[in-house]
Order: structure tokens, then sequence, then C-alpha cells
């Protein structure tokens, strides 16, 4: 599975999202991590194959989750679903 990588000057944190290529909602928390200058990765799971999807259905669900985009996971361990800035604003310290 290939994930994209966003630099940005801010990388105390690992921050993966896990997106669907045609959500609003999936756009915004990407532009919210870009205009905070936030690094990190991402994979559009509308575009996976089967086998992609279901490793990623795994990933969300086994940190307690739900399959819902976006879900953001930061440090592997703060799962946030939806565009929640309040949320994303204090798991990443700004």
């Amino acid at each position: 599975m290939q994930f994209s990588k966003v630099s940005g000057n801010k990388t105390d944190h690992k921050v993966t999202i896990y997106a669907l290529s045609t959500c609003v909602w999936c756009k915004l928390t990407k532009q919210f991590l870009n205009d905070s200058g936030v690094a990190y990765e991402f994979v559009d799971v509308d575009l996976l194959d089967e086998t992609d999807k279901s490793k990623v259905h795994e990933t969300i669900l086994s940190k307690g989750g739900a399959l819902s985009y976006p879900t953001t996971i930061v440090d592997d361990k703060k799962v946030i679903t939806g565009f929640r800035k309040d949320q994303l604003k204090e798991a990443l310290g700004i």
C-alpha cells in the first residue's frame, strides 16, 4: 500500500490519514494540516484494491476507530474520526 507523504515544518507527531478521494471532509482535514504546517501521510482508501482496503479496515478497527472517513491517527494511538479541528489541534498541540 502506497502512502502519499506531505511535508511540513511540524514533524513532532506521526500523522496518518485514511481518506476518500471524493470526500469534502477529507479534503478539509488535509487542508487544515497543510495550513498548520503539519507533516502527514495519507492514502485514499477508495482507490485501493480489495486486499489493501481490508488492511486499512483492520488497522482502523484495531485502534478503536469506526469505518468512517476521514480517519486520522496521531502517533499510532489517538484516533480522530471526521473533520474535527478541535481534536486535531489538541492531539497535535497546535
